[in-house]
């Protein structure tokens, strides 16, 4: 197996939970964006970037924009991670919305994260009590997947996270 480095961003806790099955499943270095120092990438052939979707953006994908000239040469993946059930509606437009130009080749893949209010800070916890009453308005059978679970996880905690959603990215890695 090639070096591998997997920089990723998290910010309550199921990127990093991904990051440590990675790990455990391929040789390869983790940095964690905005904590740690990022390394010289030119030791590595594949650079996974891991971050959670926000308001249908994916954190941490700036420091790939910024440095995708000088990452020629490896395999580039991005692994995000939201606390919805994977939809491919949801999915085509997540990757429409950030993965143009130079980005539109990289291949991306899924995997379900977590929900815990209380974790959330309080300006992520009011945007979702605002999105939880605005969804709630809505027919119930017009409801998008996201929509749906949105309103389940409501004052509950969840942990959706599984190693079953990296076979997709390992089996790419390896091929």
């Amino acid at each position: 197996m090639n070096k591998g480095l997997v920089l990723y961003k998290s910010k309550y806790g199921a990127v990093k939970k991904y990051t440590a099955m990675l790990k455990s499943e391929l040789p390869c270095d983790i940095c964690e964006i905005g904590k740690d120092k990022l390394p010289d990438f030119n030791p590595y052939d594949w650079i996974v970037f891991a971050g959670g979707i926000y308001a249908g953006g994916i954190s941490g994908l700036h420091i790939l924009k910024k440095n995708f000239k000088h990452l020629a040469s490896q395999k580039l993946v991005v692994f995000c991670v939201g606390a919805s059930p994977y939809d491919e509606k949801s999915f085509a437009e997540l990757k429409a919305h950030n993965f143009c130009g130079d980005l539109k080749n990289i291949p991306v893949f899924y995997g379900r994260g977590m929900w815990d209010e209380s974790k959330m800070s309080w300006k992520d916890r009011a945007l979702c009590k605002m999105l939880q009453k605005a969804v709630a308005k809505k027919d119930p059978s017009s409801c998008e997947p996201w929509m749906k679970a949105l309103l389940c996880s409501a004052g509950t905690a969840c942990d959706w996270t599984d190693r079953s959603y990296l076979i997709p990215l390992l089996s790419y890695l390896k091929a």
